[in-house]
């Protein structure tokens, strides 16, 4: 009797026991599925708001078309000084480097002494040509002297002979100084337009010569000043590719002496994904961090885009030239890394939903719209933009409405 009594006893304590578990059990699982039910399913309503949607790209930092320049010799020889040193600041003009010049010297005084010879030779065509055109003329003024008198006399000498004061002699000897007169004079204008003649194509063949040999020496004098190599901008020597002695030698390439780069004319390139470059426009603001300094912004625009693809592990991309407005001077350097965001107009009163909110089925997008009686029900959507955690809704929805967010049948 008394061992029946106890097994009636254990049995109630192990059925209080069991029911204390379960209860337990039941008020831990039971709020957990809770919890993560209610986790999982949101009520929201759909409001309106102004957006501005964004452009994210990657890119760097380069210098503007011109800003780097390779600086080169145009002509072969040994360096004989280089005045240039990496991280040196130059200016526009200044020299760089210089090769031996001593042979380019010795041509330009040859040039010149054959200058000098061209130049006299033409003042002795100046002065001397002349004289011997007046010589020519003077003759020409003699001979028709000559000629005039002697057709007087020979004229008179015809009226004595029809009165026979004369003899057929002596009007022969005037007809024959007539003749000769006639001749000479006929030599004399012959030389003299000759004389002319010659005055004005050595004249012109000495100035020829002389203008042939100063241009053979400005072209030695410009060849010599290719000895001295010159900073064709203003900017800071990025790299040096000759020493000071050693021998350079140009051909169909100009052997690189300095590179210059001019921090000043920079500008980001970054490189936009083909699914965003139709919303990308000239004239877009844009914001952007380098590495270096990833808590400060960078200002900048929408200058160009290129119009062909940079294509990278079949990755379609397009160069996008962002011209910077805020100060950057001792800051950005070429080749940083920079993130960019390229912004977009801003819409105003657009509705939106979290994207959370989106379900996709069969190619199409729906959202669990919650009805004034009843369970939430499918109703298709056209989505427009996003930014950030939401995307607008373009129709399917009207402003206050209600949709329920079940991340477990929502889409990614």
């Amino acid at each position: 009797m008394v061992k029946k009594r106890q097994r009636k006893k254990l049995f109630i304590i192990l059925a209080l026991l069991l029911g204390v578990i379960t209860g337990v059990s039941w008020w831990v699982f039971g709020r957990n599925g809770a919890a993560e039910k209610n986790e999982a399913v949101q009520m929201v309503r759909v409001s309106r708001r102004n957006v501005a949607s964004s452009v994210l790209a990657t890119g760097s930092v380069k210098p503007r078309v011109g800003a780097e320049v390779r600086v080169g010799a145009r002509i072969s020889g040994k360096v004989e000084h280089l005045y240039a040193n990496i991280g040196d600041l130059v200016q526009q003009g200044q020299i760089v480097a210089k090769l031996e010049s001593r042979d380019l010297g010795a041509t330009v005084n040859q040039r010149h002494a054959e200058l000098q010879v061209a130049e006299a030779k033409l003042s002795a065509i100046k002065a001397l040509d002349p004289k011997k055109i007046e010589k020519a003329a003077a003759e020409v003024v003699q001979w028709q002297a000559t000629k005039t008198l002697t057709q007087k006399e020979l004229i008179r000498q015809e009226d004595l002979l029809k009165k026979d004061f004369t003899s057929e002699q002596s009007r022969d000897q005037v007809q024959e100084q007539a003749a000769v007169a006639e001749a000479r004079l006929t030599s004399a204008l012959k030389a003299l337009d000759l004389a002319e003649t010659q005055y004005r194509e050595d004249l012109k063949q000495a100035r020829a010569d002389v203008n042939r040999a100063r241009a053979a020496l400005v072209n030695a004098q410009v060849k010599r000043s290719y000895a001295t190599i010159t900073a064709p901008l203003s900017g800071v020597i990025a790299s040096v590719s000759t020493q000071q002695g050693e021998t350079v030698s140009a051909g169909l390439n100009a052997p690189t002496f300095v590179t210059i780069i001019d921090l000043n004319r920079i500008q980001v390139d970054a490189f936009v994904d083909e699914t965003d470059i139709g919303k990308v426009k000239v004239g877009q603001k844009a914001m952007f961090t380098v590495d270096t300094y990833p808590n400060k912004d960078f200002a900048g625009v929408v200058a160009a885009i290129y119009p062909k693809a940079v294509i990278q592990d079949n990755v379609v991309n397009y160069d996008v030239v962002i011209d910077i407005n805020s100060p950057f001077k001792n800051l950005l350097r070429p080749d940083m890394t920079a993130s960019v965001t390229i912004y977009q107009d801003e819409l105003k009163g657009v509705l939106m939903v979290p994207r959370q909110a989106i379900i996709r089925d069969g190619g199409r997008k729906y959202v669990l719209r919650q009805s004034a009686n009843g369970p939430p029900q499918k109703k298709a959507v056209q989505t427009g933009i996003s930014s950030g955690n939401s995307i607008e809704i373009i129709s399917g929805l009207n402003e206050s409405d209600m949709i329920v967010i079940d991340s477990r049948a929502a889409a990614p």
